[in-house]
This record gives C-alpha cells, sequence and structure tokens, in this order.
C-alpha cells in the first residue's frame, strides 16, 4: 500500500529531490528515478530529465542487473524452507557434472563457493545468450578458482548455477518460477526478464563529452538468473518493503533475517567500510548506519536497492547509462536524509503481560571475572545479557526451559546459558559456555573454577 507522498515534511522531500538532481547532472545520466520506503509504504518518488519526451514515474522499467540475484537467492530460501534441499548439500547432489559441485548451496548464495567472477568467452552482457546454451559454457573447463568456503569471490556464474539449480527442483524455467513464487503473490508486475512498456532505453555516455551512444539489450540466456530482470522504482520500492518485513505466500521474515545476515568473510579492501556478503544480498557499514540491499549494473543501466532496518528506511535508485551517477551512495544518502530529517518514532513503552517468576531474580548485575554484566529480561520475554558499560560480548538468549537459554547472536550465538543452583535451589551462579558469571566479582560463595583466594581482596605493602 502507497503512503500519501505528503506524509514526509516538504523539507525532507526538497532534500531529497536535491540529492537526485546533483546525481543527474554531475553523473551525466540521461534520466535517473528514485523512491523513498518507510513504515513498509512508498512515501516519496521523484525523476529527473525524461524518457520517451516524459519524465519518468514509478512504473517505467529500467533494468536492474545484479539485484536479480536477490531474486533468485529468494526462490532458493524457498525451496530450503519447503525441505527440497539444505543450504549444506554439495551442488553436486542436486546438480551434479557441473564441474562446481563441491561448493554448498549456501557457498554460492554467499559467493564463498570460489567460482569465477565472469563467464569465459566473449563478454556475456553485451553478447546474445544463445552463445552459452549450457552450463558447461558459463563455468568454462576451469569453473573454480578458489577452494570453496575459503574467501568471498563474487560470482555471477554461481548464481547462473543457482537459477539452474531452481529449474531443476521445480521442473520449469527460472522465469516461470520467479513469476508464479515471487512476483505475482507480492505484486510485481512491472518487474519482468524481457522489457515491457513504457521502458527506458540503454546509453553509455561519451566520457570526454556530453554525446551518447545506444548500448545493446541483450537476453542473457543461461546468465538470466544472475543479471536478467527489468523492473521499475515502484516495484521495487515494494520488493524492499517485502525483504524487511517478510510475505508468508513467499518468504518469512526469519528467513528473510537470515539472508541479511553476514555468511561470508569481509575482503581486506572492503574493511574500510566494514562490508560482507549475507545470501543475495550485501550488508555493510557506513557511518554508523548498517545498509543491506543490492546494487545492480549492465550496459546502459545502473541500479541500487538500500535498506535500514533500523530506520525502517529504504532507497531505489535507478539511472540508464552505463557508467555516471554512484547510484548505491546516492540510495545511501537518500536512507540518510529521510533517518537524520525524520528519525524514527520509537514504539512505546510497555510492561511485559507476564513474566517468569523464577526467571525474574536473575536480572540485574552480574560479573565475569572483574568485569559487571547487566543482565535484563527483555519485551519480548529473551534475556540480554552485555557489558554494563562500554563495548564487549553481549547477546539476547531465547528461553529452552528448565533454566537453560540459547544465545542468538554475536559471540555467544548457539551458547548455552545456564542457571546453576545449589542443594537449597539459590543460584550460585550462571555458565555461558563455561564462562562463569557470579553475583560479586569472584565470588567467594560461588564454584568459581580455579578457587577463590581464601585471605580474600588486599591493597599492597
Amino acid at each position: 500500500m502507497t503512503t500519501p507522498l505528503e506524509d514526509l515534511l516538504p523539507g525532507t522531500r526538497r532534500a531529497l529531490l536535491h540529492r537526485i538532481a546533483v546525481a543527474q547532472s554531475a553523473g551525466r545520466a540521461p534520466s535517473l528515478v528514485a523512491a523513498v520506503v518507510r513504515d513498509g509504504g512508498t512515501v516519496w518518488h521523484g525523476a529527473r530529465t525524461c524518457v520517451d519526451g516524459h519524465a519518468p514515474d514509478e512504473n517505467v522499467q529500467y533494468r536492474i542487473g545484479s539485484i536479480t540475484k536477490t531474486f533468485t537467492a529468494v526462490l532458493v530460501l524457498r525451496l530450503r524452507d519447503e525441505g527440497a534441499l539444505d543450504l549444506e548439500d554439495p551442488l553436486e547432489k542436486h546438480l551434479p557434472g557441473t564441474g562446481a559441485g563441491e561448493a554448498t548451496i549456501a557457498q554460492l548464495l554467499a559467493h564463498t563457493g570460489g567460482l569465477a567472477a565472469e563467464s569465459p568467452g566473449p563478454w556475456w552482457e553485451r553478447t546474445p545468450g544463445s552463445l552459452r546454451p549450457d552450463l558447461s559454457d558459463v563455468l568454462g573447463d576451469q569453473a573454480a578458482l578458489h577452494p570453496a568456503g575459503r574467501r568471498f569471490h563474487y560470482s555471477n556464474p554461481g548464481y547462473s548455477v543457482l537459477g539452474a539449480l531452481v529449474e531443476e527442483l521445480r521442473g520449469a524455467s527460472w522465469e516461470e518460477v520467479l513469476r508464479r513464487e515471487v512476483l505475482e503473490p507480492l505484486g510485481l508486475d512491472r518487474t519482468s526478464a524481457r522489457p515491457l512498456a513504457p521502458q527506458a532505453g540503454g546509453w553509455a555516455v561519451h566520457p570526454w563529452a556530453d554525446v551518447m551512444l545506444p548500448e545493446p539489450t541483450e537476453d542473457f540466456g543461461r546468465m538470466a538468473a544472475a543479471g536478467q530482470l527489468w523492473s521499475t522504482s515502484g516495484d521495487l520500492a515494494r520488493f524492499a518493503a517485502f525483504l524487511v518485513r517478510g510475505d508468508d505466500r513467499v518468504l518469512s521474515a526469519e528467513t528473510l533475517r537470515e539472508m541479511r545476515t553476514p555468511a561470508a568473510p569481509a575482503e581486506l579492501t572492503d574493511l574500510a567500510d566494514g562490508g560482507t556478503y549475507g545470501f543475495g544480498m550485501r550488508i555493510e557499514n557506513l557511518g554508523g548506519r548498517v545498509l543491506v540491499g543490492h546494487s545492480g549494473s549492465v550496459p546502459g543501466f545502473l541500479a541500487a536497492l538500500t535498506i535500514s532496518e533500523a530506520d525502517d528506511v529504504a532507497a531505489v535508485v535507478l539511472a540508464n547509462c552505463t557508467s555516471g551517477p554512484m547510484v548505491t551512495q546516492v540510495a545511501a544518502d537518500l536512507v540518510r536524509v529521510v533517518a537524520e530529517a525524520e528519525p524514527r518514532i520509537p514504539e512505546p513503552w510497555r510492561p511485559l503481560r507476564d513474566v517468569d517468576q523464577s526467571v525474574l531474580p536473575l536480572a540485574g548485575q552480574w560479573y565475569w571475572g572483574t568485569s559487571p554484566f547487566a543482565l535484563r529480561i527483555t519485551a519480548d520475554g529473551h534475556l540480554s545479557l552485555g557489558p554494563l558499560s562500554g563495548s564487549g560480548r553481549r547477546s539476547r538468549f531465547r528461553a529452552n526451559g528448565e533454566g537453560t537459554w540459547t544465545g542468538l547472536e554475536g559471540y555467544f550465538a548457539g551458547e548455552t546459558l545456564r542457571a546453576v543452583q545449589r542443594p537449597d535451589g539459590t543460584v550460585d551462579h550462571l555458565d555461558l559456555g563455561s564462562f562463569v558469571f557470579t553475583r560479586q566479582p569472584y565470588d567467594e560463595r560461588a564454584d568459581v573454577p580455579g578457587g577463590v583466594d581464601a585471605e580474600g581482596w588486599r591493597g599492597i605493602g
């Protein structure tokens, strides 16, 4: 559902328009469109210059390049959720004979399967897909350049393989499965594998003169799952909202959270901005704001979809030029403009409806050695354990029953927190993966590994 544009303040709307105007002018883009999503609905749309003599609106198609990979990842995660595959399955189990079978499905999703960045042969984005009719033509004689699972290496052929996996398990073309299982349920009727009028033409802009050259529009064939799609700012805005909130007809919010979770190590060149990759989604920390999404580029087009979950703001930017405006940065700036000018209003605090009376006494201050920690009961009924101040290891914990909890994130993800009781039923200490937390620093009443010196705390001299 689209929220009225007036929901953004006039100053915010002007700042958004100014940002895309600068991007289009300085980047010398034939046209540029953008949309901003807040609270699950589109709250702003902007465009600069013309497509076919008219300012492009939210229904004009642009090619979105590698944002296609996020759609393909959604299809693969649907198969996992249905039990048709496990992410740790080697590709060979479901799609034998590719030469890339040692890589797991999770590794292919996260670009850690070791596959080459590009397909061998002529430049696949500017030549007909008919030149690569089979996976062997996409992967070449040496599919893997690196050992599977060793490093992040972005791979277009890797997503071509995932598209073939979808076809194998569904018994239908990637395009048909995508339309039936994702596009139609989400109402993305302006997203397609081939252009549907009205659409923007793709252009190359001369680097040293204000002249343009039309780019060819090829059907990528076997490489379609890596970058084939056309879409609009309106459809991608709705897709961005789905990527945060989920839709049980397609994927649950929990599975989408998994997609947005880092699954690949950051390259040294990425460490400056904290960038890494999940399952079909890029994750980066820009100026203290965690952004997830994907960019796309094919000859003639640039695209970016960026989400700040903490701010509940997303942005889409599309341009019809091979190079020019830094659309990923523009999208990040649109998110920042809204997040800073109109910060998210937090939900009202409300007390818990009920609390486990056996857990309530555990809340409060604990010590790991001499370091103070705070244990809190959160509004969702989980426990939260973290340093009383400053940085350090912290996590939320989900109750298992019978006095144990499982860590949900960070250093303690998957680890068990246990309240260890004395014979009289009182709590002696908390055990967290063998770490002991006591009510006082090295509490002499608690069972502390290594013991507590009988002479106690002392000064010097």
